[in-house]
């Protein structure tokens, strides 16, 4: 599989995440631009900011400051519009309670969850996901 994801949005608060993950995301040979945010309003306001940019993929971390990542769908949803991201979102999380999962699963734009880390096999799996069009 060649590159299939052709540009990634990196939501997380922890910077060594985000360094693990750039590493899987671009080894998985699937990604070709990966754009990352330590911040979910920073990424919010870069998809303002650049309303014509499509977006494959949004990883997206549930749990951070300022905003978390269900009111970064949230506020994307409503500011934006329901396609605020030409793809999909997957939400990343190391909370194993399952209303998390549930909440996830009630925004139809959330087509995976994945409990950290983010390896390989998830972003093939996401790839999948997006070369059979979600």
């Amino acid at each position: 599989m060649s590159v299939v994801i052709k540009l990634a949005l990196l939501v997380d608060d922890e910077e060594i995440d985000q360094r693990q993950y750039k590493r899987v995301l671009t080894r998985s040979g699937l990604i070709g631009e990966i754009i990352s945010f330590t911040y979910a309003d920073d990424a919010l306001a870069f998809l303002k900011e650049n309303p014509d940019l499509e977006v494959d993929v949004i990883f997206l971390d549930i749990n951070m400051p300022r905003m978390n990542g269900f009111e970064f769908i949230e506020a994307a949803v409503s500011g934006i519009g329901e396609r605020f991201v030409k793809g999909i979102v997957v939400m990343l999380t190391t909370s194993l309670n399952p209303a998390d999962r549930e909440r996830a699963a009630t925004y139809g734009i959330v087509k995976d969850f994945i409990t950290k880390p983010l390896t390989i096999e998830h972003v093939q799996r996401v790839a999948r996901l997006i070369a059979d069009g979600n």
